[in-house]
């Protein structure tokens, strides 16, 4: 789902009107594992999935006016190669301004759902494995730092699915379910809001207000 650059920038004045403090995903992780304090009241976390050729041409400039943190989660087949995907040189110079980290949304966004009714049990477990691991051996040797993160592609995952992720160093994971994380979510399967056009004016505040209302970790998913 796209949401238009002056939506971004119209959600991004409210956040900052209203004393919404954005806050890096990774924080929200810590404190559900038990290693972190809670972030602080009134917070929120951004993402964007896919690695789109606008989050550097659109996203960025806000970015760095707002000094906002972002979670990309991206997959790497697209990147330098699909032609409305970013470049690995674009990737690399928004993770250098500090403002974004990289994380994994398999390495070429599959459908879990199709591939597991063509392929046998053994071969789909295979596949998947090959999922999570090449995303985050290239994300890693492509951009350094540590790929532990993961966005279910369409948003789909199952207990199979989240056992192979954990076995391949996985610590959480994201869903598309539009309502607040709370500690009581499994920690791979931690829902998100995924933005639409139709998420501004009252509707955006309602989201905010309603992820916020008791300091709960809620994501932003903005594609």
């Amino acid at each position: 789902m796209t949401v238009r650059t002056a939506v971004f920038a119209d959600q991004l004045r409210f956040l900052k009107d209203h004393h919404i403090t954005v806050v890096p995903l990774r924080e929200v992780v810590r404190f559900f594992m038990g290693q972190a304090p809670p972030p602080p009241p009134n917070s929120i976390v951004i993402t964007a999935d896919d690695g789109h050729a606008s989050v550097f041409s659109e996203m960025l400039p806000l970015v760095k006016e707002y000094k906002i943190p972002v979670t990309l989660f991206i997959y790497p087949s697209a990147i330098s190669n699909a032609s409305y995907a970013m470049t690995w040189e674009e990737l690399a110079e928004l993770k250098a301004t500090g403002l974004f980290d990289v994380q994994s949304h398999t390495f070429w966004h599959p459908n879990f759902h199709i591939e597991e009714r063509k392929r046998s049990p053994a071969d789909y477990q295979r596949f998947a494995r090959d999922q999570f691991v090449k995303s985050r051996r290239r994300l890693e040797q492509k951009l350094g730092g540590k790929v532990d993160m993961l966005a279910w592609p369409f948003g789909i995952y199952d207990d199979e699915l989240i056992g192979l992720a954990r076995q391949c160093g996985y610590i959480a994971g994201f869903s598309i379910e539009r309502r607040p994380a709370t500690t009581h979510d499994n920690l791979m399967a931690l829902p998100r809001y995924l933005m639409t056009e139709g998420d501004q004016g009252k509707t955006f505040e309602r989201i905010v207000e309603g992820g916020t209302a008791e300091s709960r970790g809620r994501t932003e998913n903005i594609k």
